[in-house]
């Protein structure tokens, strides 16, 4: 195989000659091939190779075996026709290698079956045995090299084509054999087969499922990958999956099938054996492996999740001492896992640049590992061998192994694995090492936009809710909030807390239909919308009603739900109003509950002119309002109805003096499928309760001295000194004629005294705030009322009140 020239040659092509030379003494045709096959990925750079020959009938190339990163990334397919115009096809006619660049591939018909950009792809003829065709594939930006294609042209010549192999109808198997049909799930199996199972021959039923059934769950979607058609593809697999015992820990089983495809009247079959994988010696190139990571990574969410299977899959096969997974930021590496995980087993470097969990090493420190990541290429250094940095050389002092993690034509990370005795590095391991990079850096860019979309829909999350709660006088109010864990993350739930003028708080709990961010928008909408229309001060069943013709008027195809509760602080009462949502649940001082019997409206914005009548709520110092929606009580076992029930008994066993851990406990038994929302106040009652009085002002030609009269006789009654009860009065009568001059209707008088300080408030049915005058003049007959108000006041405003205003003012009484 090694031929006149090799001295000439570099020394890649050197060691891929010494490589090949030594696989093909094996005995094992099908495996020679697939060993053959991995070199590509070894020597060439190739992502993925395949081996395709002649089928039945000579018009299609089919897929004999394959090796590297699973074909369906890179769009490879089963079958070519012999006659179309694929490089495959074309590799096969002309007898000559076809190579397509990174520009040529984006511009064929086969870059729209490829999710990235910027492959390259070589098809190469093979001979013998009515001939084939190696295809190779890589996505390294400057696609294969001259040595690289003199590797892959040294592979072609040592392929053979193996002619695939029929099983005799109606034979008898092997004891360690199987043969399935794809299309019906009958399986016919040996006797060794079935005790490995734990099945007498007379027990077997003949159906796939029955042998499903006793793996174990965690390797069901490797082993169905191979026993569904649908997610096999033609050509050799190998894999270890476990099954249940009677007693004792499972047993490690490792299947090895061929998938042959059927022809006229006859259904694709999966033929091959199963054997005792304990018995056998490990093998890190054991495709299994390959394919377990696979299904590691393809359920690994996050970052973390994918750098933790990379971890598993690799440590322990090549009897690593460390290992560390990067992500590539800004030319600096963010660590995201180590094996071992503490400081003291990793270089000077890493602990001096450690970022409280994990380090975040800088590239330009260690350049060596700069050129690899570059070159888009795996190195290794044995031990002894390089000049490597001490930031690298400490990694692995017996032999250092980087892995460049590519994905989507650029870099995603980096992958270092480290020994600490010399270790020897034989081509199974470099086939791995190749394999499991193309895989980790796909799944490292999935990871990495999964994680972006989760921060991004936390932070929208965050952002529709309140930051935090206010302090109530006579009251404390915690809340919490659960996304669910399905889909986006992202939901309808809402609270809010919102205090009212004269020691009223309106407590708000909602939920908007669905999951997504069109349901987390208009719950932003919607909160907005109640808080806006109980700051103007209308009753609790206005408020609702107003929100309601708000949603119908979106034209949107969601609704919402909500519960509105007005509680006053003074007087230990509260009015609430439902509109499609549960009721509060009331624990009482004495710890018994009850779920308030408040009657509710129709979800808001289904009927346009819904009525939300107001049901009061009694309270006593002590007693604790709990607000929640349907994700804390409701289960796919038990109806609403229950789920509040339990509810309301787990508030009658809880301690409501630290509502923080109370709320904490309610939610431990959540289930994560649907967002929840929980608001707990405590009523405490107010420690000092304010003196208030009203008055209505009738408009008569003297109803400003009526309202002095009032007001001096309130406040001789509240003890003001007399000092103080001029300038009061002196402010009632700017603020009443005010009222009355420029307004129309009702005017009423409030004055209150609390904590040393006394409020004047005048209502009127005007919502027009009064202007302050910026200047005077001389001759002006009017507008210094405001500018006296001002002056002789601690603070003054506005506030809205039911379609009107309130004038307000605060004078501080001295001691």
């Amino acid at each position: 195989m090694v031929g006149e020239g090799a001295a000439e040659r570099g020394s890649r092509t050197l060691r891929a000659e010494g490589a090949l030379k030594a696989i093909a003494a094996g005995p094992d045709r099908q495996e020679r091939t697939r060993r053959i096959l991995e070199q590509a990925l070894v020597f060439a750079g190739a992502s993925c190779a395949a081996l395709y020959t002649p089928g039945d009938h000579r018009d299609l190339l089919c897929l004999v075996e394959s090796a590297g990163v699973p074909r369906a990334l890179y769009g490879v397919r089963d079958s070519y026709p012999a006659s179309g115009g694929s490089p495959v096809a074309d590799a096969h006619r002309g007898g000559a290698a076809v190579w397509v660049g990174p520009k040529e591939f984006a511009g064929s018909a086969e870059s729209r079956r490829v999710p990235s950009s910027g492959l390259s792809l070589a098809a190469l003829p093979v001979r013998g045995d009515g001939g084939g065709c190696l295809l190779a594939l890589t996505g390294h930006p400057d696609g294969f090299g001259a040595e690289d294609r003199a590797c892959l042209e040294l592979i072609a010549e040592a392929l053979t084509c193996p002619v695939p192999t029929e099983a005799a109808e109606g034979g008898e198997l092997r004891p360690t054999a199987f043969t399935l049909a794809m299309d019906s799930g009958r399986v016919e199996a040996g006797d060794g087969v079935l005790r490995l199972f734990g099945l007498a021959p007379g027990e077997f039923d003949g159906r796939v499922e029955t042998l499903l059934g006793l793996t174990v769950p965690e390797d069901l979607p490797s082993l169905m990958s191979v026993t569904e058609a649908d997610h096999m593809t033609i050509g050799e697999r190998e894999l270890e999956f476990r099954v249940l015992q009677p007693t004792g820990p499972p047993k490690w089983l490792r299947l090895s099938g061929r998938l042959l495809p059927g022809g006229e009247g006859r259904p694709t079959r999966l033929l091959g054996t199963v054997a005792d994988a304990s018995t056998l010696r490990p093998d890190v190139t054991d495709v299994a492996r390959v394919q377990r990571l696979a299904a590691a990574l393809a359920t690994a969410g996050t970052v973390r999740d994918v750098s933790q299977a990379v971890v598993a899959a690799l440590r322990r096969p090549l009897r690593a001492d460390r290992i560390a997974l990067a992500e590539l930021e800004n030319e600096r590496l963010v660590v995201t896992v180590l094996d071992p995980p503490d400081p003291e087993s990793w270089p000077e470097l890493w602990r001096l640049e450690w970022r409280t969990e994990w380090p975040d090493a800088p590239v330009r420190a260690m350049p060596t590992l700069a050129a690899a990541l570059r070159e888009g290429r795996a190195r290794i250094w044995p031990a002894g061998t390089g000049d490597l940095e001490p930031a690298l050389a400490d990694v692995g002092p017996g032999g250092l192994a980087v892995l460049p993690l590519p994905a989507g034509g650029r870099m995603a990370g980096a992958c270092l694995i480290g020994w600490d005795a010399p270790h020897d590095f034989g081509p199974d391991e470099r086939a791995l090492l190749t394999a499991s990079a193309g895989l980790a850096g796909q799944a490292l860019m999935r990871a990495h936009a999964f994680d972006a979309e989760h921060e991004l829909v936390g932070m929208l999350q965050r952002q529709l809710l309140p930051r935090r709660l206010p302090e109530l006088p006579g009251a404390v109010a915690v809340a919490r909030y659960l996304p669910s864990t399905a889909g986006l993350e992202l939901g309808g739930d809402w609270y809010d807390v919102i205090p009212l003028p004269d020691h009223h708080v309106a407590l708000v709990i909602g939920d908007v239909q669905g999951h997504s961010a069109g349901a987390a928008t208009l719950m932003g909408q919607m909160r907005t919308a109640l808080r806006a229309y109980a700051a103007e001060g209308h009753p609790p069943d206005v408020v609702v009603s107003h929100a309601n013709r708000l949603l119908v008027d979106m034209e949107t195809d969601l609704f919402a739900t909500c519960v509105y509760v007005d509680l006053d602080m003074e007087a230990g009462a509260a009015w609430c109003v439902r509109a499609g949502h549960l009721p509060p649940v009331l624990r009482h001082p004495d710890g018994s509950t009850e779920i308030a019997e408040a009657e509710g409206g129709p979800p808001l914005g289904v009927v346009p002119q819904a009525d939300f009548p107001m049901s009061p709520l009694r309270l006593g110092p002590g007693t604790l309002i709990a607000l929640t929606t349907d994700g804390l009580v409701e289960t796919p076992e038990s109806d609403i109805d229950a789920g509040l029930d339990r509810f309301a008994h787990a508030l009658a066993g809880s301690d409501p003096a630290h509502l923080g851990l109370l709320a904490d406990a309610l939610l431990g038994e959540a289930r994560r499928s649907d967002d929840v929302a929980l608001l707990l106040v405590r009523y405490d009652g107010m420690a000092l309760r304010p003196l208030r009085e009203s008055w209505s002002v009738w408009r008569l030609p003297e109803a400003v001295r009526h309202a002095r009269r009032f007001a001096r006789r309130t406040l001789r009654s509240w003890d003001v000194p007399d000092d103080t009860t001029d300038g009061v009065l002196l402010i009632v009568s700017e603020l009443v004629t005010n009222a009355l001059v420029h307004t129309d209707g009702q005017v009423r008088l409030d004055l209150a005294l609390i904590g040393g300080r006394l409020r004047v408030a005048v209502a009127d049915a005007s919502p027009r705030t009064p202007a302050k005058p910026t200047s005077i003049g001389w001759e002006a007959t009017g507008g210094r009322g405001i500018l006296l108000v001002e002056a002789m006041s601690a603070a003054w405003g506005t506030l809205p009140v039911g379609g009107g205003k309130q004038v307000w003012s605060e004078i501080a009484l001295e001691e």
